[in-house]
């Protein structure tokens, strides 16, 4: 995996890179793995979508806080979470009136795909353990995909 360190090798690995390091822990069964890079985006979809419903700012809110926290994390993770993040609103919007059905129907079945991959793994998903781990996860796909690109992050 191409992962950046810190300048000052002394100072020990980046806060991402340590959460990505521990959130791998729990996936390393290559059927949950491909079920987390199916499963992952969908969800986070879903959960756009019926923040969405709720009211847009809802959904808008929910995104901002989201960057702030991958700010904090990486800024090649933040651009890219920000142009994904474009993307899932404008999908939100595209289903109009449906929102809300089309969401909760992705949710569970992405969710059912998830529980599935972590049955196979045999371990439980990291945010019973710490729910910024449900942030981390889409930013364990990404890092994947970097890796295979040779993108640092």
């Amino acid at each position: 995996m191409n992962r950046s360190t810190t300048p000052d090798a002394s100072a020990g690995p980046r806060e991402v890179d340590r959460l990505l390091a521990h959130y791998g822990e729990s996936h390393q069964n290559p059927t949950n793995e491909l079920i987390h890079f199916i499963a992952i985006p969908l969800i986070m979809l879903s959960l756009v979508g019926m923040m969405f419903a709720l009211h847009p700012w809802v959904a808008y809110f929910f995104v901002a806080a989201s960057m702030v926290y991958y700010l904090r994390l990486s800024l090649v993770f933040l651009g890219t979470m920000l142009l994904w993040s474009a993307i899932l609103l404008a999908l939100v919007h595209a289903m109009g009136e449906r929102v809300l059905p089309l969401s909760l129907s992705i949710f569970v079945g992405a969710w059912i795909l998830q529980f599935v991959g972590h049955k196979l793994e045999g371990k439980k998903p990291s945010f019973f353990e710490d729910i910024q781990y449900l942030w981390v996860g889409p930013l364990f796909v990404l890092s994947k995909l970097f890796g295979k690109l040779g993108i640092r992050w």
